[in-house]
């Protein structure tokens, strides 16, 4: 087969198939949305065990995607799919009939490991499937859709099963369509592996997931607690072992992460385009969501509705972008998704309490045509830059730096957000409100609406407006810092990027670091 040999009806029921798995593992980061009360009501954990029900999935999915691109790349990207495949359906199956706290904790950390086998095979086998460069970025584009997509659509399929079933049942979902990928798989993917490469480093897998595990970690817990001294020693040490790891992969024979690759342009800038990108959508999501519920007095399930809209909009962008390149260079098709975030954004600075819902919708709606052109082409162009025997370990760094700016993002926009928040909250004055009351509802939103409900009418809607009014001027901060940062990117993208040729970008490397083979 040569390298521009098309795809057949059988690559494009294939890519159908690799969708499945994207759609679940992006689709379980949320699922756990609305069954977080009934659960809790049922195996009664802690505080501290609710945090990692919540938190041990994520982490661990992003501490291992590094480990599981590399260990597709030599062991064959369809075998480690299945078997990621088959864990995960086992998992959902005992997270679903958990019977303690600890056991659901134990579950959800055995469905991240399994989660990180999915995304990097998924695209790898994209790579090695589709050798045409326009056939490569449709199916990317399509790929793209379904992570995102699933993102949006956990919640709405979380609060659709508990409204007839049990909590578990949001994680039975899962099962059906991991039976189905283990039946289709072997039938409509083929096998690739890499020939010439060595043994996995050992100390390199333990570097990667401790570095990625301590800069998640340590994020997530600043975006929630502020900058205490934990948490930030364990972004500095997470950055320290990711040195670490990086200094031992330029001594390696054979390393996990071929540094080398971010001496091509393209890989870089893309690297860092699609970070900043979920940066963007992950951030704002946490204000979009807490401004339909508690703001505009929706529904959990009402609000979920409301992403059905923008959810729809993720196979546009990706596929628009897809056709935009056939005219125009990356540089202004990466570029101009980029300005879309930004304009995206710059619409949301104008929500205030009794703006109209469509103002969210257009903003956000903006934002996510931006956001799926940019992802497309950047994943695009990491697995182009790579050599066809390193898809697994370039698709997997892709979307660790995703994981990393998506914990980034709630951080900081997160603490902007809610540093206005406070400050505004705690100069309410309003006759008749007690100032225990205030103080109460200063730390955050939700806590605000239920000091409201406990005072009378009249002082509680007081308390509840001033903090409605400090919310949406904090997210209104928020978004204009957001738009900032959107369009500096979109400005050094489009500098970076401008001799870069429609086509996709060359390899790097030598053949020192193996080939590709098909095996089935």
């Amino acid at each position: 087969m040569t390298d521009t040999a098309k795809a057949g009806r059988k690559e494009w029921l294939g890519l159908a198939v690799l969708v499945l798995p994207c759609l679940l593992v992006s689709m379980d980061m949320s699922v756990l949305n609305f069954a977080l009360p009934f659960l809790s009501a049922d195996l009664r954990p802690s505080s501290a065990q609710m945090l990692w029900i919540m938190d041990i999935y994520g982490f661990l999915l992003a501490g291992m995607l590094l480990t599981m691109g590399t260990l597709g790349d030599r062991f064959g990207r369809r075998r480690l799919l299945l078997v990621g495949a088959g864990a995960f359906g086992i998992a959902s199956v005992l997270a679903a009939y958990s019977t303690s706290a600890e056991m659901l904790i134990a579950t959800r950390a055995l469905l991240g490991v399994a989660g990180a086998t999915l995304g990097p095979s998924t695209l790898s086998l994209i790579r090695n499937m589709f050798h045409d460069p326009g056939q490569r970025r449709t199916a990317i584009a399509v790929w793209t859709a379904g992570f995102s997509g699933g993102a949006m659509l956990g919640p709405l399929v979380g609060g659709a099963m508990l409204e007839h079933f049990w909590w578990g049942s949001a994680f039975l979902v899962n099962v059906p369509f991991m039976v189905l990928l283990l039946v289709l798989g072997p039938v409509l993917l083929p096998e690739f592996r890499s020939r010439g490469v060595g043994r996995l480093d050992l100390a390199s897998v333990v570097l990667s997931l401790v570095a990625v595990l301590a800069m998640v970690y340590g994020v997530k817990r600043i975006a929630e607690d502020g900058l205490e001294v934990v948490p930030v020693l364990s972004v500095l040490a997470g950055a320290l072992l990711g040195l670490a790891f990086l200094r031992r992969q330029r001594s390696l024979p054979d390393p996990m992460l071929d540094v080398r690759l971010f001496r091509n342009r393209p890989f870089g800038t893309s690297i860092a385009a699609s970070t900043l990108t979920m940066f963007a959508m992950v951030g704002f999501l946490l204000f979009s969501t807490q401004y339909l519920q508690l703001v505009l007095g929706m529904g959990p399930f009402e609000a979920a509705m409301w992403n059905l809209p923008v959810v729809a909009v993720m196979p546009v962008g990706a596929l628009l972008a897809v056709a935009l390149l056939r005219r125009l260079r990356p540089a202004y098709v990466v570029g101009g998704g980029l300005v879309l975030v930004s304009a995206g954004f710059a619409v949301m600075t104008q929500i205030r309490v009794d703006s109209p819902l469509a103002v969210l919708l257009l903003g956000f709606a903006v934002m996510v045509l931006g956001i799926s052109a940019v992802l497309a082409l950047a994943s695009d162009m990491v697995v182009s830059a790579a050599p066809a025997a390193r898809a697994g370990s370039a698709s997997a760094l892709s979307e660790a730096s995703s994981e990393l700016g998506a914990a980034v993002g709630i951080a900081i926009l997160g603490s902007i957000g809610a540093a206005v928040y406070r400050a505004e909250v705690a100069a309410v004055t309003a006759s008749g409100v007690p100032r225990e009351a205030v103080e109460a509802a200063r730390e955050t939103l939700p806590g605000a609406v239920e000091v409201a409900s406990r005072l009378p009418e009249g002082i509680g809607t007081a308390l509840l407006g001033s903090a409605q009014e400090a919310f949406t001027r904090g997210m209104a901060l928020s978004a204009i810092v957001g738009a900032v940062v959107m369009a500096a990117t979109a400005l050094a993208v489009t500098l970076l990027l401008r001799r870069t040729p429609r086509e996709s970008v060359s390899p790097q490397g030598d053949g020192t670091l193996g080939t590709v083979e098909r095996v089935g």
